[in-house]
């Protein structure tokens, strides 16, 4: 699925209606748990959070004129998705994030490599709010850069 948007707001507004409050939930739980250093923005047609140019002046390697990606999510065909890079680049994390989600007992875990899926979207209590956000509250920016630098660059 596809959102044309320019901004979180519209993102969310553009969304499935019966997404719109999971996706505003999810994107306030990371605001309030993110480290301060990563800045909100539309990135790869998701919201995405990012570490500027003004911290991190090289960008993504991939692409230099883009900051470096660290977390997002979207709204796709049948599921909500997050990605979160500093799992897919530090196996202690996932292993947190995949004993935490087993300890909580929150039912089969639908993961990709740095992709975790919530299928039932329409059930608020689908998406485990409070792990997402001890999650994105795991990695300063400083930490993302040090860890990227060492396996990406």
């Amino acid at each position: 699925m596809s959102i044309k948007a320019d901004t979180p707001t519209e993102y969310i507004a553009a969304a499935p209606e019966e997404r719109r409050e999971a996706l505003e939930t999810l994107r306030q739980v990371i605001l309030r748990n993110l480290p301060k250093g990563f800045e909100e923005t539309m990135s790869y047609g998701m919201v995405g959070y990012v570490i500027p140019h003004s911290i991190y002046p090289g960008g993504y390697h991939c692409s230099p004129e883009l900051p470096l990606p660290f977390l997002s999510f979207a709204s796709q065909k049948n599921f909500i998705a997050i990605y979160h890079m500093g799992m897919y680049a530090q196996p202690e994390l996932l292993k947190w994030f995949t004993d935490e989600w087993s300890r909580r007992d929150l039912g089969k875990l639908d993961m990709g490599k740095s992709c975790v899926r919530f299928k039932k979207t329409e059930k608020l209590d689908a998406i485990p709010f409070d792990l997402i956000g001890e999650l994105a509250a795991k990695m300063s920016p400083q930490q993302w850069i040090d860890i990227y630098e060492k396996k990406f660059k």
